[in-house]
């Protein structure tokens, strides 16, 4: 779908300007020092490595439970793969510390506009909404009024990437150490409520496959910030 390549070429695009403007500004100043790909080369490589495994293995397994056998991908199954490979990485070399800061920002930004390129893909992206009478609902072409969740997440993300910049700005010792790990609790829960308005079929109860890898995400977040708490408090 030529609208979607599009939107995941601006996404990228977005994600890059965005990494590069926090750089410039001095934002990260204070933080665990930032990697670079020639600095810990396997670092990046394993934060690949699990992200596409991830997005592709969790993304074509709920459109198998849909009855659709075709390779999927999933922006959630993306999230949780990268956060397991690298913290597997981290345990092997002794790094201590959160390392996920610099991707926040750029993260934020490419989620919230590739899910403009999920929204104008329509129903064979699958990731349209579940009928509603709202003024708002969508008709995605099969004369349906539909929640329209993909600018559902993009505006919850654009959102948080405005609280995130205004508080490495003003230099919240919060965000600093633990602005990863807030930004995987708000994506976490964020999703979690717009899974309930989309029609993937269900694993647990009423919980679809990205219901629990929101519970998931929502819990390491937690942990991670506690056990931060913990390290620093016995300092």
């Amino acid at each position: 779908m030529l609208i979607h390549t599009v939107f995941d070429l601006l996404a990228w695009a977005s994600a890059a300007l965005m990494a590069w403007w926090i750089r410039r500004r001095g934002l990260l100043e204070g933080a665990a020092p930032r990697r670079t790909l020639r600095s810990d080369p396997w670092y990046f490589t394993s934060l690949a490595i699990g992200a596409i495994a991830g997005a592709i293995a969790f993304g074509s397994f709920n459109m198998g439970l849909a009855g659709f056998w075709t390779l999927g991908h999933s922006i959630a199954g993306a999230i949780a793969g990268g956060i397991v490979t690298v913290e597997i990485y981290k345990l092997a070399t002794g790094i201590t510390g959160s390392t996920g800061l610099p991707f926040v920002g750029p993260l934020a930004i490419g989620i919230a506009v590739g899910r403009f390129g999920c929204f104008f893909a329509g129903l064979p992206d699958y990731t349209y909404g579940t009928p509603t009478t709202l003024p708002w609902g969508v008709d995605f072409g099969d004369h349906i009024a539909r929640h329209p969740v993909q600018l559902y997440e993009s505006a919850a993300m654009f959102a948080y990437l405005v609280v995130y910049l205004r508080a490495l700005q003003n230099r919240s010792e919060l965000f600093l150490q633990n602005g990863f790990y807030l930004f995987v609790g708000w994506y976490a829960l964020q999703r979690f409520a717009w899974e309930f308005l989309k029609p993937y079929p269900t694993v647990l109860g009423p919980f679809n496959i990205f219901h629990v890898i929101c519970v998931v995400l929502f819990g390491y977040s937690l942990f991670m910030m506690r056990w931060k708490h913990e390290l620093r408090a016995a300092i």
